[in-house]
């Protein structure tokens, strides 16, 4: 039978391990903190897209990296494809818009 003292310390290691790793792994691309600045200008953008009666926003993805906003999905009119880019570049924190946008 474990020792519950020696548990708990496998299980402490175990959890310093994977917060190591997850940490190490963030830390190659973004820091947390431009992780959770791009989060933020995410949900900004898609709140705006909602926010415009002319976009259908289920078909709108909006992904950030270091500032800059991928949309990508489908819309009906090429004129959806512009004023998507344009409601995405008056948020707050966009640096720039890559529209990936397709009509179908």
């Amino acid at each position: 039978m474990i020792k519950p003292n020696l548990a708990s310390k496998v299980l402490l290691c175990v959890g310093l391990f994977f917060l190591l790793l997850v940490c190490t792994a963030s830390a190659q691309s973004e820091t947390p903190g431009q992780y959770l600045d791009d989060s933020i200008i995410t949900t900004k953008v898609k709140a705006a897209i909602f926010d415009e009666p002319s976009l259908k926003t289920l078909q709108i993805e909006v992904e950030t990296y270091k500032g800059t906003v991928q949309l990508s999905g489908f819309v009906d009119s090429a004129a959806s494809v512009k004023k998507a880019e344009d409601v995405a570049r008056k948020v707050e924190g966009v640096k720039s818009v890559k529209n990936a946008l397709t009509v179908k």
